[in-house]
């Protein structure tokens, strides 16, 4: 579920703000303002429906006069051709509203169905699928929403929320024994620590400082195999295991593979910064005589 908070409210408005600015001018032209009927939404493909929750603040926003029956909930399949929606209201408010909640709706429920293909890859491995920063700007709380409902979980919603030493931090720390240091002195932070190649010398070091994760990047499955092993072997000794988290050049054809390399989590920016639309298209089906 994703909370209809203040902020999402923002959004919507100004979503709707700039696609019908100061009115509508051809469904102004042309429809009545006392003219009531029914809609429909219907997909246009298969996949996994999400923005249900956000289609419906979008139409309350346009006219509280709208009413809209969802003939499928959040997270679930839907099949091309499929009716999943009835709006009943007036007609003119449908329209305005219209591309906005089919804009929510196509965008959330193709990164869904992404995610759920992801998902899908490595059942039966006990691994579980990450997003990413990946998204797009001020978009990222709906985007993670999706990736929810298709299964998949969220990483840290922003800087602010974990402590993630990257490449680019690297720069930055004397050595892995500083970064270790800091780890242990902020254990009540989250600390993902990010090893590439270049410091996988240095791994043993990390580990000491317990950080809570170890990301493990641009690796191949075999390489993940012998570095899994080496942290298991190690924290055994240390009583201390991070979780260990792929990821960078993950994609559906290698993810399963990765996921029987013994990690934890894979992490894929893909599924949302990549996801093609889930199309939907709304009918006027039913006008209402007075």
């Amino acid at each position: 579920m994703i909370p209809i908070t203040p902020r999402i409210r923002r959004m919507i408005r100004e979503a709707l703000r700039e696609d019908v600015g100061p009115g509508d001018v051809t469904t102004r032209t042309f429809v009545p303002k006392h003219a009531r009927g029914e809609a429909m939404i219907f997909a246009k493909g298969n996949g996994v429906l999400a923005g249900t929750l956000v289609v419906r603040e979008v139409l309350r926003t346009i006219d509280p006069c709208l009413k809209i029956s969802w003939r499928k909930k959040g997270g679930s399949l839907v099949r091309a051709g499929e009716t999943i929606a009835k709006i009943t209201g007036p007609l003119a408010s449908v329209l305005r509203g219209e591309r906005v909640a089919l804009n929510f709706l196509t965008r959330l429920s193709g990164i869904a169905t992404l995610t759920r293909e992801y998902v899908k890859r490595v059942h039966g491995t006990g691994v579980k699928i990450y997003d990413t920063r990946k998204t797009l700007p001020l978009w990222r709380e709906f985007e993670k929403y999706a990736v929810r409902l298709g299964g998949g979980f969220n990483h840290r919603m922003g800087l602010w929320d974990q402590g993630f030493i990257k490449d680019n931090h690297w720069h930055f720390i004397q050595d892995s024994h500083q970064a270790a240091r800091v780890i242990q002195k902020l254990k009540h932070r989250k600390w993902v620590v990010e090893i590439a190649k270049e410091n996988l010398s240095d791994l043993e070091i990390i580990l000491k400082g317990e950080p809570e994760i170890i990301l493990l990047d641009n690796f191949s499955p075999a390489e993940l195999k012998k570095i899994v092993r080496r942290i298991h072997k190690f924290s055994k000794k240390e009583k201390h295991r991070p979780l260990i988290e792929a990821s960078g050049g993950i994609h559906l054809a290698n993810v399963r593979a990765i996921a029987k390399s013994g990690v934890d989590r894979i992490s894929v920016g893909a599924i949302t910064h990549s996801a093609p639309a889930l199309d939907f298209s709304l009918e006027v089906v039913k006008l209402f005589r007075p």
